[in-house]
């Protein structure tokens, strides 16, 4: 199977998560990467300068309108959804928080479901609520593959255990061997 993205939901615990999977990720790594990490309205995207740091992958937030591009990873910016459009693109929100949040996984994982179907990879890390659960549910409702970290290893299990409750998932999996999966199945992607 070929896939042409990742949505990845985060939460509390996703910095540390985030920062080990980005410096395991090769230069070479090339299906579209794009999470929501829960944050403060407030923050500003200097935690994506720290991410970069330590990533062989170039980490950006996104932009309006903006193109899906491979061997990118998007972050939704600090107080806006982030729902991607039939078109593979961005469209930045402002509507009602869901599940307490904004950026919402659910809301990027349930347009991104719609958009790729069943040619994208739907992932749940570390976090404390349960954002992610219906948007887990919804990917694996139109054939995409769905891994969710194991709870035993998150630094906050809630979330994945929520995620859980609703689906089987394809994998459950510590942080490592979610990378190890991701990189093996870009790597039979034709470039």
């Amino acid at each position: 199977m070929s896939y042409e993205a990742i949505v990845i939901g985060v939460s509390l615990g996703g910095m540390n998560a985030l920062k080990i999977m980005f410096s395991l990720l090769p230069k070479n790594f090339n299906t579209p990467i794009i999470i929501v990490q829960h944050l403060s309205p407030r923050s500003d995207n200097q935690w994506i300068k720290i991410l970069n740091e330590k990533s062989n992958l170039h980490i950006k937030e996104a932009d309006e309108k903006e193109k899906i591009e491979k061997g990118n990873v998007y972050i939704a910016p600090a107080n806006y959804h982030l729902p991607i459009e039939k078109n593979k693109t961005f469209s930045l929100t402002i509507n009602e928080r869901v599940n307490f949040a904004r950026p919402s996984i659910d809301v990027l994982f349930e347009s991104a479901a719609e958009a790729y179907k069943n040619k994208l990879i739907g992932i749940v890390l570390t976090g404390s609520n349960k954002d992610g659960t219906n948007g887990i549910k919804r990917i694996q409702e139109f054939g995409g593959l769905t891994i969710i970290q194991n709870p035993e290893t998150t630094e906050s299990s809630y979330m994945p255990i929520s995620a859980l409750s609703a689906i089987r998932p394809d994998y459950i999996l510590s942080l490592e061997e979610i990378i190890k999966v991701l990189i093996k199945i870009d790597k039979q992607i034709i470039r």
